[in-house]
């Protein structure tokens, strides 16, 4: 395997651009599922007060995501050789809770992805959320066993792209509307106890679960097998994801504010009731003419983060298996395995859990907040002694693990009754 970093020197715009893809590929997976659904649903119950929440997590798990193409850059490995060298405990720690995770991010985001499918279609095809779900698996599949890398980064950034214009415009013109809120509304508190599950899996997948970071390094490592990338430009694309995705992250939380926060309308939040009322609100900001257009990008939104989950979770699971049989390098086979593997569990778990999108959902962002603090000690482990964090970076590393670990602990404690 390759441990020499790539090049620091070149700061060339083109050399920027061309390293365009995996920050987006990393932002992929939150703007099409904790944006879509918990961005726009915190907005539409709490309006602007839960934009702290999006901001802490935002600033607070940025080091975490960081670590994972500066690491890349700076060595020429992936965070999962990273482990590796570290410690085969660490490495095992990583396959673990990746493999866990991965079946279950899948799931979640097929069925969001599914639903709204299922939206789009005539109801009179009677085509079932099994079967479209079947459907949208095998597509993956091919996808990503015939297509690889560059047919994944060249769909991901026209779909984030579009996705991003149109809920910026959605936004704008629904901000120049009359307000929605009732006369002698009594704005409701989220901070209770009995909110904190919302609260948890809003951070859990914002702006992504965190163990995106070590995805991230994969794609890096990926991309640079097919053109010469410099750090700069690997940094540079990976702020480019992270500011995408948190700033669309308080867009989404805008549009629900300006649509439906205080309209007196109750929020559907269980199954897929909640798929029209968001469509919805793009065509009260924007014209009816224009639902199924979101409807559309939506759709090939949540596609195109099935593929990049099921994608990167396939690349850190055989990456991880390698390492621990000591091979050289990983084999395409391996990682086709890890594909089929991924997506036959995750359309298992869809399909008995075709009735409850929401539970689904909060479910593997609940999970994904939980592991947050491991996999970002994990990362932090990593890179504290190895490399030169500045007195800032590394105060704002600690203050995230104790933000992670805290909030975990506050969490499993109502979650057990011994608060409240």
């Amino acid at each position: 395997m390759s441990t020499t970093a790539y090049s620091r020197t070149d700061r060339s715009w083109s050399s920027r651009f061309a390293a365009l893809g995996p920050g987006l590929l990393a932002a992929s997976p939150a703007i099409g599922a904790s944006h879509l659904v918990s961005s726009t649903q915190a907005g539409a119950l709490f309006g602007w007060q839960l934009g702290i929440v999006i901001v802490l997590a935002l600033v607070l798990k940025y080091p975490f995501f960081r670590f994972g193409p500066e690491y890349t850059a700076e060595t020429g490995l992936s965070l999962v050789e990273g482990y590796a060298r570290k410690g085969r405990g660490y490495l095992l720690v990583f396959f673990a809770l990746a493999t866990v995770s991965s079946v279950i991010s899948t799931a979640g985001v097929t069925l969001l992805g599914t639903v709204i499918l299922a939206w789009l279609l005539p109801a009179s095809w009677g085509v079932g959320v099994p079967v479209l779900a079947a459907v949208l698996m095998l597509l993956t599949w091919l996808l990503l066993v015939g297509g690889h890398y560059k047919a994944l980064d060249g769909v991901t950034k026209v779909i984030v792209v579009t996705l991003a214009v149109g809920t910026v415009v959605a936004v704008v013109m629904a901000a120049g509307r009359s307000p929605v809120r009732e006369a002698g509304f009594v704005d409701p508190s989220p901070w209770t106890l009995a909110t904190l599950p919302l609260l948890v899996a809003l951070v859990g997948w914002m702006p992504a679960p965190v163990e995106i970071s070590a995805l991230n390094s994969l794609w890096v490592k990926a991309k640079a097998q097919d053109r010469r990338l410099s750090r700069d430009g690997i940094l540079f694309d990976f702020t480019t994801g992270y500011v995408v995705s948190g700033v669309l992250a308080l867009f989404f939380l805008a549009l629900g504010v300006f649509v439906q926060y205080g309209s007196g309308r109750e929020l559907e939040v269980a199954g897929g009731a909640y798929i029209p009322q968001l469509l919805n609100m793009y065509g009260e900001a924007i014209g009816r003419w224009a639902v199924p257009l979101m409807a559309v990008v939506a759709f090939f939104t949540m596609f195109g983060t099935i593929i990049s989950v099921v994608d990167g979770y396939a690349r850190a699971c055989a990456e991880s298996q390698r390492l621990l049989r000591g091979q050289a390098e990983m084999s395409r086979r391996t990682k086709d395995v890890w594909i089929t593997g991924i997506a036959v569990v995750g359309l298992v778990i869809v399909v008995f859990m075709s009735a409850q999108l929401a539970g689904m959902l909060r479910f593997a962002m609940i999970s994904a907040f939980l592991t947050a603090p491991v996999f970002a000690w994990l990362n932090f482990s990593l890179v504290r002694h190895e490399h030169q964090l500045s007195p800032t970076l590394r105060a704002l590393t600690w203050a995230g693990l104790v933000f992670l670990a805290g909030f975990a602990v506050l969490f499993l404690l109502s979650l057990t009754g011994v608060l409240g």
